[in-house]
């Protein structure tokens, strides 16, 4: 058969020429010709969470006597193949499409109809004894099943996010413990300022991700209150009065998501406030993730000229000219890939305040880019743990050099000498290049002893009582 060969379908507009082969019928036809806008396809979570919703559907409709058992059954064969991953070729609607979703939603009607009047033995473009609308999405409509399955796919991706973040903190972890004993410059402001350890460096950026995790996991609580069984506008027009309650049950023991029914069905109709959490928190996770990369790539800077203060693992050469060169680009992508969540979650903003009165129609943007990025940082988060977090290590002797070099180290004399004072001895550091330790020592400010202790790199690091010293008799 021709890859040109057609089959005539027909919808409420008229006739509509569909590929031979094709288990879509002709509303996806007319929406291929309409939005060839992209190129991007739904996400294979999003496929897989609307088959696991006609699913459950089915089974509902099935259980309250509403749908005949032999099509039922073949419906739920039909979508338990979709959610298994066949038939995805036949997914074919563009990401940006007609508002609310309706598209995308009669595409997975037309294909799973068309494979369950397979199954009946029936053949694709029959629209018999299943048909698209009257079986497959009965007691629905998009605008309850597609903001359902778009929250149960974005539950899928944070399940696989979570644990991936949790990787990233017990590495950083880990490096906490392994630097925990060298101390350091501290900086403030970009300028030199007290010692601290890298180890609390370390420990700080593990408890920044640990938070980020804790706000996504949080916010996506949110996700599990569906309003599947709202129909159109939230009323529940021609569904069964038990079938809400009904679905909800049954698509909670499919996903193995705790979910629950909406307390409001018009408000979570109305409203996509709930997606703008998740993405809230992911903008936030992202803006810690910048941070920390930033102030790795400052850290491992050099590695002559720089801070040089920790190693990256090198994982390509760096430069196309330069011979040697080796660049923080785990880094670097974690930064792009952050800053395009960013740019997504502004995207989902302006989306949800564009609802109008019983519907916010631009679910299919905001779906696009809440799954994107959950999936992008999933996979950027796991390759930056990977083959940049786990592999860094400690320029020991480069810290200790810096360390010394600090005029910041006057501020542990303020007790002592006083701040006016001490103020005078870390200008005349700068000025001429001796460090703290030697300008004390020639002004006769302190003992040797009395300086050793109060100059104690370690010592420095955490809070500690007055020590007995007194300034040297001059």
């Amino acid at each position: 058969m021709s890859d040109k060969a057609t089959r005539t379908q027909h919808d409420s507009l008229g006739e509509v020429a569909v590929p031979a082969g094709a288990y879509y019928g002709a509303q996806t036809a007319r929406a291929v010709e309409n939005f060839p806008i992209s190129g991007w396809r739904a996400h294979p979570e999003m496929v897989r969470a609307i088959a696991l919703v006609k699913r459950a559907a089915a089974e509902a409709n099935m259980a309250l006597g509403e749908l005949d058992p032999r099509l039922g059954q073949a419906i739920v064969q039909a979508a338990r193949e979709v959610a298994d991953g066949r038939w995805r070729e036949h997914f074919v609607i563009d990401v940006f499409q007609a508002g609310a979703g309706t598209s995308f939603n009669m595409n997975a009607n037309e294909v799973i109809a068309n494979r369950a009047n397979e199954i009946l033995g029936g053949k694709l473009g029959d629209n018999k004894p299943v048909h698209p609308n009257d079986q497959v999405n009965m007691a629905q409509s998009t605008n309850d099943v597609y903001p359902t399955s778009m929250r149960v796919a974005a539950l899928f991706l944070v399940a696989q996010l979570l644990p991936v973040l949790d990787d990233l903190v017990l590495a950083l972890d880990d490096k906490a413990r392994e630097f925990d004993h060298i101390i350091k410059a501290g900086r403030t402001h970009m300028q030199d300022a007290v010692p601290v350890r890298l180890g609390q460096e370390f420990a700080a950026y593990g408890k920044a991700v640990a938070r980020g995790r804790a706000r996504i996991q949080h916010a996506a609580e949110a996700l599990k209150e569906l309003n599947i069984g709202a129909t159109a506008a939230g009323t529940g027009l021609n569904s069964h009065p038990r079938y809400r309650d009904e679905v909800v049950r049954r698509l909670s023991e499919i996903t193995g998501c705790d979910l629950q029914p909406a307390g409001n069905l018009q408000e979570m109709t109305q409203s996509a406030s709930s997606y703008g959490e998740v993405s809230g928190a992911l903008r936030l996770l992202a803006l810690e993730l910048i941070r920390i990369a930033n102030d790795l790539r400052l850290l491992s800077s050099g590695p002559r000229t720089g801070f040089g203060e920790i190693n990256l693992p090198p994982v390509q050469p760096g430069s196309s000219i330069m011979p040697g060169k080796v660049n923080p680009v785990m880094a670097e992508v974690l930064d792009m890939v952050c800053f395009q969540v960013v740019g997504n979650d502004l995207t989902i903003a302006m989306a949800i305040q564009a609802g109008q009165l019983e519907l916010n129609v631009m679910m299919p943007v905001i779906n696009f880019n809440l799954l994107t990025s959950l999936e992008i940082l999933r996979n950027v988060v796991r390759l930056f743990t990977d083959r940049c977090v786990k592999g860094i290590t400690a320029n020991e002797a480069r810290a200790q050099q810096l360390l010394e070099d600090s005029s910041a180290l006057a501020t542990a004399l303020n007790p002592y000498i006083g701040y006016e004072a001490a103020a005078k001895v870390a200008q005349e550091a700068v000025r001429t290049g001796k460090t703290i330790r030697q300008l004390v020592k020639e002004k006769g400010l302190l003992s040797q002893e009395d300086l050793d202790r109060v100059l104690d790199p370690v010592g420095m690091t955490s809070p500690r009582p007055r020590l007995d010293v007194k300034p040297a008799q001059r």
